[in-house]
């Protein structure tokens, strides 16, 4: 019997996928408990319309990415810390930090999206990576004054 996977199952299929299986697997543990459904001329319009809904909105996601990741590089962040002797920085910039900033300028980019490759611990300019959508991801100055 063929199914049409509508849910990821390890080892056996991923959401979206055609396979044969043994029919009794099929009926009593795919279908039954919401894993897949039959392939049949309905569902194959459905899983069709589905799979163009979902590219669609992938294309949508990555046009309004590369919008938003023009304008996040244009941005330079500030940062004012306290120093010590020879201008050595007390702590460092943090993710939440940045986060704030950008919300202060209206960006609404998760905790999670921000990448410090290395410790914002000393004066000048730093750059953040910024993910927004997959393989999309801006790089943002940071600058850090006394």
């Amino acid at each position: 019997m063929q199914v049409i996977f509508i849910k990821d199952l390890k080892k056996q299929g991923k959401k979206g996928e055609i396979k044969t299986v043994k029919d009794g697997y099929a009926e009593n543990y795919l279908i039954k408990n919401g894993y897949a459904i039959p392939v049949n001329e309905k569902n194959m319009k459905a899983l069709e319309r589905e799979k163009k809904n979902e590219k669609e909105l992938d294309e949508k996601n990555t046009s309004e990415a590369k919008v938003l990741k023009e304008k996040l590089e244009k941005e330079t962040l500030e940062f004012k810390v306290r120093t010590g002797e020879g201008d050595r920085v007390f702590g460092s910039v943090s993710v939440k930090q940045i986060k704030e900033e950008l919300s202060k300028k209206n960006y609404k980019i998760d905790k999670s999206q921000i990448i410090i490759d290395n410790p914002i611990a000393s004066l000048g300019f730093h750059y953040v990576t910024i993910e927004l959508y997959q393989k999309i991801s801006a790089k943002v100055k940071v600058h850090v004054i006394k």
